[in-house]
């Protein structure tokens, strides 16, 4: 009954309710500034980490829902907002002071998609192989290093910034996974990025060092295409990566994207494996069409000495999910397309990860 009802049991419950990107209870995070029981109400006092914060209405719900649990037919939330000492104070619980921070993703394992060539399907295919891996129970980062030619928020179905709390940016979850982007900092989508190399060597060390990762387990990187700087500057910044390289049946394809795995060699990242996208076509009649060729995948994988990890299907699902933000392997799980990328993600968890620590790359 809700006249029952006592604070201690109000705040017990609201301690079952996470902020969505931090995903720790709110009642840790300090956000609860007040609780009032009456006879059949409740009234809370939340603050929110900023001001404006994009998911309010999501939080209210949350915590509306958790107590109406106890009885109380009516809820009221009261929101403010956390000052610069609340939020200051904040960072320094979640990261802990600077010179004792480690790596952020010390523990995790880093995977680079990369491709010698652009248009072979490699953003879609880190978008996708990244909510896979969270449908797993895994803890994933997905890191859009791709900076000229970003599309992965799109594509994984982020619309909004990310909070930014104390200089420390939050970064927004969808489908489990944790996104980064230039894109999530443009003005809009049609806006180009015209940096030169120092700017997007900041960039990206930014994206590692000033995001709160929380520790995943996994973290893929939507890299851009060939060997330029971008390459460069995340083997240095992250010399544990491992790299998977796609390409499609194509043998001119095959060649680009050798370049990229021997790059990759080259500043001593670990190649694990090869995706072969665009494999195929059915058919209405049930039939597999190659409509660009075969074999470039097993080819490039046999020359690098590494697995052919899949095979992945051209189907109109795949391209229609990447344009509404809504992944293969969630818009259509009983697929082709899903089980193969599917499949992708089993492999990449089961082979051994055959990184070592290396000396930090010196970039000129």
């Amino acid at each position: 009954m809700a006249e029952h009802v006592t604070e201690a049991a109000v705040r017990a419950v609201l301690g079952t309710v996470d902020e969505p990107d931090i995903r720790r209870p709110i009642t840790e995070l300090g956000m609860v500034r007040g609780v009032v029981v009456a006879p059949g109400q409740v009234q809370v006092g939340v603050a929110l980490t900023v001001p404006n914060h994009p998911l309010k209405e999501r939080i209210a719900s949350a915590v509306t829902d958790a107590i109406r649990r106890l009885g109380p037919s009516r809820v009221h939330v009261d929101f403010t907002a956390m000052s610069e000492e609340d939020r200051g104070a904040l960072r320094m619980s979640l990261q802990g002071p600077a010179h004792e921070r480690g790596e952020p993703f010390a523990e995790s394992r880093v995977v680079a998609v990369s491709s010698g060539k652009g248009g072979v399907g490699k953003s879609s295919l880190s978008a996708n192989l990244a909510v896979a891996l969270a449908r797993r129970g895994k803890r994933v980062a997905l890191i859009d290093a791709d900076v000229y030619g970003f599309s992965i928020p799109r594509m994984i179905g982020i619309d909004r910034r990310p909070v930014i709390i104390d200089n420390m940016v939050i970064p927004p979850r969808v489908h489990d996974v944790a996104v980064i982007s230039v894109a999530l900092f443009a003005s809009d989508e049609q806006t180009p990025i015209i940096w030169r190399g120092p700017m997007l060597h900041k960039a990206l060390q930014q994206f590692i060092s000033d995001v709160y990762w929380d520790s995943p387990d996994e973290v893929i990187i939507d890299m851009p295409p060939g060997t330029g700087d971008v390459a460069l500057t995340m083997a240095q910044i992250l010399p544990l990566s491992e790299v998977v390289v796609v390409t499609t049946p194509q043998p001119a394809a095959q060649k680009v994207a050798q370049r990229a795995a021997y790059m990759a060699r080259k500043v001593n990242l670990t190649v694990s494996g090869v995706v072969e996208n665009m494999s195929w076509f059915t058919g209405n009649d049930g039939v597999r069409y190659e409509l660009f060729g075969a074999g470039g995948g097993d080819l490039l994988a046999q020359q690098l000495g590494v697995p052919l990890l899949g095979r992945i299907p051209l189907v109109p699902a795949l391209r229609a999910g990447s344009d509404v933000g809504r992944p293969v392997v969630l818009s259509d799980p009983d697929g082709e397309a899903a089980r193969a990328i599917e499949a992708v993600a089993d492999r990449l968890l089961t082979a051994p990860t055959r990184r070592r620590r290396l000396p930090l790359l010196k970039v000129t």
